[in-house]
This record gives structure tokens, C-alpha cells and sequence, in this order.
């Protein structure tokens, strides 16, 4: 017989039961414990153990997922009043999609878009069956299938994508359990990662680079923020007094104020400014950027220019047989240096100059919420120390 316990750590009932195997199995009944009134409190009481009868009688017939989310709406309706509404895998992505509209930036949108439109294609006539009729093995079979054409990088971003519409929709009662959590990112092979520059290589980059993307690569060094922010920035991002850039972040909507290092400064102060506010810092990038929507032209011209400086080979732009078989979909080399990398380089300078990691997360806008609860408010007068000790690598 199913029987109630509590937790320690948590207000509301659990539930001990056995399932169809005979282990037994605990969960949540999401029933308070205790109520405003003795009376109340008996009435939660005997509601939680209806919740735990029910589940293991569920569980020990053995039903599927979609009549064990019905029982549950059942329950969940006579409990609070409210239905919970069921979705197939098609429906639940449209919606979750509409919601991130507002959440997240509209680059990041796009990829979310492309990667559920991709995730409900393999899914092809189960895409619209209940959401809760897919498995962990159907999430690997997803992540396999792209391993066979993409990079090791770019399906566990997929997958990751992917997660995020499965755990939205357990959060939001459109399933019990998450298919997706067991199913492991992909291990990368070979190729190299991202590693900072070092400063003979950003001299040697510069050495190649036409005004505007040497102006670019400095703000990239200095800042370091990412291709598609710089290319954005205005004149009026920038406070030539004060010695400030001030820009919201298109990926993560996080605001910056950034002291300038001396030779930004001093780059920047020679610069013919715009006739207004809103004129562009970089006019071809931000042209670019606006017309494309992603930095992918400007990621390869940056390519071409570390082609030139001998930093890595010439890139075509060709198709060769492979690539028209594989299309845009084909796995690409990984290679160890990109603009990106000036965000990696930013990093270990500031390090190596021994500032403290709190400081040196808040000057280059840590990515993820976590990390903004972690690290405390960094100080205007310790970010200005920051940027006081960086190299001035346009001297000779």
C-alpha cells in the first residue's frame, strides 16, 4: 500500500510506493502538509494519500506515459480546480517558441528556431503525436543522426537546445518525466580548441588589417566582447570623457559599462565620429550584421585576414565534391584561433595582471545567470583598474 512521508527539505507530502517490478519509487505528491487549520491539514493529509494511491496504481499496471499524465491532470483538476492541457511534440515547440521571442535576443531566436525545426523534421510523423510518447531513445537517435554530419560543437548545441523545449514542457506539467536528461553531449574529436592569442599574433593580424577591422580587433582586445556587439556599437555606445562603452549585449540582453584601456582610448579618440549619435563605429560591419542578421560574413573575412597573417590556412570558398554532398550541414575543420578568441585573450591578460576573477568576469559580462549570482558587484574604481593593466599592443 502506497504511504506518506516527509522530507526534510520540502513542504509538501511525499509519496512511498511499488511499481509494477516492485521497487519502490518516491515522488512528490505536491500537496502542503500543513494548512491554515487543523481541518485543512487532515484534508491535505487524506488528499496526499489519494495522490499516492493513484500513483501506484498507475505505475503498477504498467500504462503508457500519456495515460499516466491523464490520471495525473485528473488528479491535478479535482485537487486545484485547473486543467493541465496536453500537447503534441510539434505543438509545445511552437509554443515555446513564441515565448522566447520576448526572452532572448533575436539571433539566439533564429537558433532556436532552426534547431527545433530540425528536431521536429527527424521526428517526422511523431512530431505530432503526445509529447509524452518520446523517449531518451528517441532524443539519442536525434543526437546520433546529426553526429554522422555536423560538428561535435554544433549537435551539442543542438542538444542543448533541445533540452531546454523538454524541460520547459516538465516544468510546465506537459510531462513527467524528461527524456533528454540521461542523454549525454557528444565527446569532441580532434581538431583544436580556442586558445588565446598571443601578442606577436594580434600584431601580426593587425599588420594585414584595413582600418576598420584593426579599429575591430582593438575593441574586441580591449572590450573583450563578442564580433556581433562591436560590429553594432555606435557613437553613441561610446563616452570619450568619461572614457566609457556602454552597450547591451545581444545574447544575453546584459547591460555593460566598460572603462576604456588607454590605447582604446587613444584608438578611438582618432576616429572621425558620425554626423549623428546613432551613426555606426564600423559602417561595413555593422551594414553586415544588420543586413545578414549574423556575423558569419564578418567571422570569414576575419578568417581571410589570420590566412594572411600565416595563422592559419586559406579557407575556400569553393564548394568541392565533399562539400556539395554535405552541404552546410557538413562537419567544418575546427581551427584554434577566431575573433572569439580576442575574448579568451581579454581574459588571460586581465589574469595574468592579477585581477581577481570577480572583476575580470564582470569586465567581459559573464554569460549565464548562474554566474551573475555567483560573483558579487564589481566596483566602478576596481573595473578601471582593470582596464589599467592592459598592454598597449600598438606601441612598437
Amino acid at each position: 500500500m502506497a504511504f506518506l512521508w516527509q522530507h526534510s527539505l520540502s513542504q509538501f507530502w511525499q509519496a512511498g510506493f511499488l511499481d509494477f517490478s516492485g521497487k519502490r519509487r518516491n515522488r512528490s505528491t505536491k500537496v502542503p502538509i500543513r494548512g491554515t487549520s487543523r481541518k485543512e491539514t487532515d484534508a491535505n493529509r487524506k488528499t496526499a494519500q489519494k495522490v499516492a494511491d493513484s500513483f501506484e496504481a498507475v505505475s503498477k499496471k504498467r500504462h503508457t506515459a500519456v495515460h499516466v499524465r491523464d490520471v495525473i491532470a485528473s488528479l491535478h483538476k479535482e485537487i486545484t480546480g485547473t486543467e493541465i492541457a496536453s500537447y503534441t511534440v510539434r505543438g509545445f515547440v511552437a509554443l515555446w517558441l513564441d515565448g522566447k521571442k520576448a526572452e532572448v535576443a533575436e539571433s539566439t531566436h533564429d537558433f532556436y528556431k532552426k534547431t527545433s525545426e530540425k528536431f521536429v523534421t527527424f521526428l517526422g510523423e511523431r512530431a505530432d503525436n503526445d509529447i509524452t510518447e518520446i523517449t531518451r531513445e528517441n532524443i539519442a537517435a536525434y543526437r546520433n543522426a546529426e553526429a554522422k554530419t555536423l560538428a561535435a560543437k554544433t549537435v551539442n548545441h543542438d542538444l542543448k537546445a533541445v533540452r531546454m523545449i523538454f524541460k520547459s514542457a516538465k516544468r510546465d506539467l506537459a510531462l513527467l518525466d524528461d527524456p533528454t536528461e540521461f542523454v549525454d553531449a557528444i565527446r569532441q574529436k580532434g581538431g583544436s580548441k580556442r586558445r588565446p592569442f598571443t601578442l606577436p599574433e594580434i600584431k601580426a593580424v593587425l599588420s594585414v588589417a584595413d582600418e576598420e577591422w584593426r579599429s575591430l580587433i582593438l575593441c574586441g582586445l580591449y572590450t573583450g566582447q563578442r564580433l556581433g556587439d562591436i560590429a553594432f556599437l555606435t557613437w553613441q555606445n561610446i563616452d570619450l570623457v568619461k572614457g566609457e562603452i556602454r552597450l547591451i549585449t545581444r545574447k544575453t540582453g546584459k547591460t555593460m559599462m566598460i572603462p576604456m584601456a588607454t590605447p582604446l582610448l587613444k584608438h578611438l579618440v582618432s576616429l572621425t565620429a558620425g554626423d549623428t549619435p546613432d551613426a555606426p563605429l564600423h559602417p561595413r560591419a555593422f551594414a553586415t550584421v544588420s543586413r545578414q542578421g549574423r556575423t558569419g560574413n564578418l567571422s570569414n573575412q576575419f578568417s581571410d585576414l589570420l590566412a594572411q597573417a600565416g595563422l592559419r590556412e586559406k579557407q575556400s570558398r569553393h564548394k568541392t565534391p565533399t562539400s556539395q554532398k554535405e552541404g552546410r550541414s557538413g562537419a567544418r575543420a575546427a581551427s584554434g584561433l577566431s575573433f572569439h578568441c580576442l575574448r579568451h585573450t581579454a581574459v588571460s591578460l586581465l589574469k595574468e595582471a592579477g585581477i581577481p576573477a570577480s572583476v575580470v568576469m564582470e569586465y567581459i559580462g559573464h554569460d549565464s545567470e548562474q554566474m551573475s549570482q555567483h560573483y558579487t558587484h564589481t566596483g566602478d574604481e576596481a573595473m578601471t583598474k582593470a582596464a589599467a593593466t592592459f598592454p598597449d599592443i600598438l606601441k612598437t
